[in-house]
């Protein structure tokens, strides 16, 4: 039958594309609202292809399917862990997979494979049939197919494009809401207007900040730096800043209890005796734990695509160990792995870091996980710590407690019920191993009075158990299921500010991220606070957290952006939209623009 090989690349790939964003987001989505910009797409192709005779068209819808279908597996794998989807920066920066096989490896389902099952169906299909002589369709009718395949394609797409920039009118030149747009468009949509848009931004550098953008951002960061900053101003001045960022500490293991004993029981013991802020979240996006640590030291927010550690590596900084080292700090950064993964080697400079103590200078002992061990990484820090010079800023990010958590037999004896064998089992082990060995750290701080003269800071770097967990993570705080306001909620890490003699100690409520670290830090050791996104925790009334999917939250309401809703945090219920919450959404959209700007054009030079 001639034209069949057309029928059956647009059923198939377009039934395929369905049930991927099916996959992707299952709390609001239709069959029906998407099926028009995944067809359409797939029309696209269908109408290229047609222009070639019959086994040229066949080895070229070949391609196109396999090409589509493996960015189906790969956004699905990356959607399980980062919740979000592949981009073009973020395949520039894929090489960085190597190292983490094992953690990629773990989120693959059987299931994926059922994606290529049609392409080995239509090449058996293909290679029985291929001596038989089918009627040939000529050019002429070939063209007037393809072009009215290509106007039905565009026209679907572009009222459907239309639809979205109106509900939306920034998401889709900013693209800070990557599965919004997959769910509203389409996976191929998604990925060629990703594509756009990286060639856009990528020409757009060279183009100037219009001078009314550049008064704005200016005018933002002003006011930002101008608050109260008089509570605990330069308490810290001439301390010593040590500052833990521990693997995937997520703030649900803090303070509870398994078959009657605690997860992490240093780390409770250190809550007790620091400003414990309670509702603190993680904001990384695809650069996981670099993305952390980039926020953290710089109060910028990441990326929307691929990681700064990579896209910006000829920029300049206003970082934290810079500031501090001007103020004759020693500055050193500590990490049991590779020197250039995430490009720690060039950019730890880059913020400042004097020294950077990566894999090459430890003796790698003993390993779990991707590397050395949290053990032998905390007391080898100690001895390299002990030979720094006063004022010091030692910057220490923790390994062992990575996903995917399969050290169990190094991780020591500790019984988790009902969840043994399961990833949140294997997790509570791996925590409760890392808490081990930071309550060894902090006991040695104490017995060598280090902690008399120093301020001692404690953050997770990102979230723990991947979503395709949730009931794990359900059973064991005793709920049913969690809505997608509740799984927001559980996106908080904890933030630990220790004083010498236990000062200030005390839990504070806030609502904050990570960008607020370095404000409130600058706060504390009496350093310039320009040029930064986040507020001084100590000095802040009213909290705020955005999220690099343009989510944000200030402790009374919460907009989530992968559903466009607004819901009171009292009740969980949705709010209608008004004109303060339009103009708080509009805020962040430039808040996190002018981050974006600041990385781009390097501002801060």
């Amino acid at each position: 039958m001639p034209g069949l090989d057309l029928i059956s690349f647009i059923f198939t790939v377009t039934i395929k594309l369905l049930f991927f964003g099916k996959e992707i987001e299952k709390g609001y989505f239709t069959y029906k609202s998407i099926f028009i910009p995944v067809l359409s797409s797939v029309l696209l192709f269908a109408a290229i292809g047609f222009l070639f005779n019959k086994d040229k068209r066949f080895k070229i819808y070949t391609i196109f399917n396999i090409i589509i279908t493996l960015f189906i597996v790969a956004d699905l794998n990356y959607f399980r862990y980062f919740k979000d989807l592949i981009s073009l920066p973020i395949i520039l920066n894929g090489f960085q997979l190597g190292a983490v096989k094992n953690s990629v490896g773990n989120l693959l389902k059987a299931t994926d494979f059922l994606y290529f099952i049609d392409i080995f169906i239509f090449l058996i299909i293909h290679k029985l049939y291929k001596g038989h002589k089918l009627p040939a369709i000529n050019f002429k009718t070939r063209a007037i197919i393809s072009i009215a395949l290509l106007l039905v394609g565009v026209t679907g797409n572009a009222i459907k494009i239309y639809d979205l920039s109106k509900e939306q009118p920034r998401l889709l030149s900013s693209m800070y809401n990557k599965v919004y747009v997959a769910t509203k468009l389409g996976g191929v949509n998604y990925h060629l207007l990703d594509s756009y848009n990286v060639a856009v931004n990528s020409i757009s550098k060279k183009i100037p900040i219009s001078k009314e953008t550049k008064e704005a951002m200016s005018s933002f960061l002003i006011n930002n730096s101008k608050k109260s900053s008089e509570n605990l101003k330069g308490i810290g001045d001439g301390k010593n800043l040590i500052m833990i960022q521990v693997e995937a500490l997520q703030g649900f293991a803090i303070d509870k209890t398994i078959l009657g004993k605690e997860i992490t029981p240093n780390l409770n013991k250190l809550m007790k005796r620091s400003a414990y802020f309670n509702n603190y979240f993680y904001q990384t996006a695809s650069g996981g734990t670099s993305d952390a640590e980039f926020i953290s030291n710089n109060s910028l927010y990441p990326t929307p695509s691929g990681s700064v550690t990579y896209l910006y590596t000829n920029n300049e900084f206003n970082a934290l160990p810079e500031a501090l080292a001007k103020k004759g700090y020693n500055t050193s950064a500590f990490h049991g792995f590779r020197d250039n993964f995430w490009n720690r080697n060039i950019m730890f400079p880059k913020y400042g870091f004097q020294e950077f103590h990566g894999e090459k200078d430890y003796n790698i002992d003993e390993t779990m996980g991707l590397g050395l061990s949290d053990e032998s990484f905390f007391k080898q820090s100690l001895k390299k710590m002990d030979n720094l010079k006063e004022p010091y800023y030692s910057f220490l990010v923790t390994l062992t407690s990575h996903f995917p958590y399969e050290d169990t037999e190094k991780y020591g004896d500790f019984p988790v019920g009902e969840f043994e064998g399961t990833l949140l089992g294997n997790y509570l082990k791996s925590i409760h191993y890392t808490d081990k060995q930071l309550g060894m750290f902090i006991d040695e701080l104490e017995k060598n009075e280090t902690l008399d003269n120093s301020i001692l800071v404690l953050y997770g770097d990102h979230y723990a158990i991947p979503k395709e967990n949730k009931a794990e993570l359900a059973k064991f705080l005793g709920v049913n299921d969690f809505t997608e306001l509740q799984w927001m909620e559980l996106n908080k890490v904890p933030l630990m500010i220790h004083f010498p003699q236990d000062q200030h100690k005390g839990v504070y409520e806030i609502y904050s991220g990570q960008v607020d670290l370095y404000p409130t830090l600058a706060n504390i050791f009496n350093l310039p606070a320009e040029n930064m996104m986040g507020k001084d925790l100590f000095n802040s009334k009213e909290g705020k957290v955005i999220f690099r999917n343009g989510s944000f939250t200030n402790g009374e309401v919460f907009y989530l952006s992968q559903d466009n809703s607004f819901y009171d945090m009292n009740t969980g219920n949705k709010i209608p939209e008004n004109e303060k919450l339009t103009a708080f959404k509009e805020s962040v959209i430039n808040e996190l623009e002018y981050s974006d700007l600041i990385l781009r054009y390097n501002l801060l030079k």
